[in-house]
């Protein structure tokens, strides 16, 4: 016997030209894809002018397998306080719906961008004539079960793409539809166009989605907002308060790392990383061993080794006195500390806009360069100019969100820590040896692209297969577990070659023999 289920509700309001029937053409085929029932339909209009262009889904939560001959009745049309999901790229659009009853404090989940494209009545006005943001907030936060509020059209700039992408990763993060992250990238790369930029915005859009960037923040005064309060203490006691015992000292270890390696924010996005494994150890009854390694290979990847870590590595008065103390200098006495220094165009361009970067990595790549041009530098550490360039280069920390490598990173966490919840549903273990394949991704430059192909190829090969059901999972343990060993001993790929050639052939006669 079927138990009663009702459809997931969703209504999208979108300004013209920015891509609202893709997005809900995503949406729909993820759907198909998994054999749930679905339908969409859109009313036209010209958004803030005449009209609003909206786009309403409704997706049954069961297969039409699991139906059999049972067939759900879907609607046409939203239904006032009939809506689980309201999705908004524009602030004032996401206003219009809440007052149009489409959002509901019992039962509506509020995605919406925080940016504003202005009405013609705020253009004509002689003053300031732009609607107060803050009564905005306070009808979100007054109306609505939950939300997840950001500025989508920032991120989708920060990452090269259209803003249907980034809505699309928030609403794969939102947790609200019956419908994998997996799915939704898959429906993006079938529709083919601009695949690449679209994932890089839906990455971006889930990482959002999943951080404390997306809670609702109130403005302290006139229209500023309240910045939380992430600062080490308070950090820590929330550490102390929602983490388990056995998992403390790594996590508070790993917050105090990342606060130092850019700042409060950040390390709170550890912590809401980290969430999800907690909830589902808990819900497990498992051990923490998950979560511990988790959290200390997240710590390590999340303060990834780019040209602003080196150089403050390189200035650090605990390195100058070590040196001092090893040389045998005595206080006052002169030495010299000398910096050899290699960098190629990846490295280079790892402090530039992602936009540009990728553009002069893929210029580079098409010629040849990008292994054979290499820039060698010898810089004093202990002379004026030479310290002056490895501070500014520090300096330029509060700028890193902004990078190409920071950005190129997230996006790489954000899939590895999908890949270890979904092998940790599938078998414990197999979470675990996800986690442990953190090992493969440490330093810069050529030791870390090296390190990032093996851990790609494995990926390939036995991870994206597991967890897709095409191989065993006792026997995807096993694997992971010697493809990682031989990666770590041969880092230039050819142990692991070499083992998987042997995994497959091992596989494939005792398949041959069952």
């Amino acid at each position: 016997m079927i138990k009663e289920q009702r459809p997931v509700t969703m209504l999208i309001a979108a300004l013209g030209g920015e891509g609202g029937g893709v997005l809900t053409n995503w949406i729909m085929s993820a759907a198909a894809e998994l054999g749930l029932p679905a339908q969409s339909t859109s009313i036209p209009g010209v958004a803030q002018r005449t009209g609003g262009t909206t786009y309403y889904i409704e997706i049954y939560p069961t297969t039409w397998q699991e139906l059999g001959l049972r067939r759900p009745v879907l609607a046409l049309a939203p239904g006032i306080g009939d809506i689980d999901v309201l999705v908004s790229s524009e602030f004032m659009e996401a206003g219009r719906c809440i007052a149009n009853g489409f959002c509901t404090p019992d039962r509506t989940l509020l995605i919406s961008s925080t940016s504003r494209f202005y009405v013609i009545n705020e253009k004509m006005a002689l003053g300031d004539g732009r609607f107060d943001e803050s009564r905005l907030l306070e009808a979100a936060e007054k109306n609505a079960q939950g939300r997840i509020l950001f500025d989508m059209e920032a991120v989708a700039k920060e990452a090269g793409a259209m803003i249907n992408a980034v809505m699309l990763g928030a609403i794969a993060g939102c947790g609200k539809l019956p419908i994998p992250v997996e799915a939704f990238e898959r429906a993006i790369r079938a529709e083919g166009k601009a695949a690449e930029a679209n994932l890089r915005g839906f990455q971006a859009g889930l990482a959002m989605a999943r951080s404390e960037a997306t809670s609702l923040r109130r403005p302290a005064e006139g229209k500023r907002r309240e910045k939380p309060r992430n600062d080490l203490a308070t950090l820590e006691r929330d550490i102390r308060a929602t983490m388990p015992q056995s998992a403390q000292d790594i996590v508070i270890e790993g917050v105090r790392r990342l606060a130092r390696f850019q700042d409060g924010d950040y390390a709170r996005l550890f912590l809401d990383r980290l969430a999800p494994v907690r909830d589902h150890e808990a819900q497990m009854q498992g051990d923490g061993k998950l979560l511990r390694e988790t959290a200390r290979h997240l710590a390590v990847r999340m303060s990834f080794e780019d040209l602003i870590r080196v150089a403050q590595a390189k200035i650090d008065p605990a390195r100058m006195q070590r040196i001092e103390q090893e040389l045998g200098a005595r206080n006052g006495e002169p030495y010299s500390v000398t910096e050899f220094l290699k960098p190629g165009i990846e490295e280079m361009c790892q402090v530039l806009p992602p936009w540009l970067a990728r553009r002069i990595i893929a210029f580079s790549e098409k010629r040849g360069w990008l292994d054979r041009f290499h820039i060698g530098m010898y810089v004093q550490t202990t002379s004026v100019t030479g310290y002056l360039r490895f501070w500014l280069l520090a300096k330029m920390r509060p700028l890193r969100r902004y990078m190409h490598r920071y950005v190129e990173e997230q996006a790489q966490i954000e899939a590895w820590l999908s890949m270890i919840m979904q092998g940790a549903r599938l078998s414990p273990a197999l979470g675990l040896e996800i986690a442990e394949c953190a090992r493969l991704i440490k330093g810069y430059g050529s030791t870390h692209k090296r390190g990032t192909q093996n851990f790609h190829t494995i990926e390939t090969r036995l991870i994206r297969p597991a967890l897709q059901g095409q191989l065993p999972i006792k026997d995807a343990i096993d694997g992971i577990a010697s493809a990682r060993t031989a990666a770590l001993v041969d880092p230039e790929g050819q142990s692991l070659a070499k083992c998987l050639d042997e995994f497959d052939a091992r596989l494939s006669f005792r398949i041959a023999a069952e």
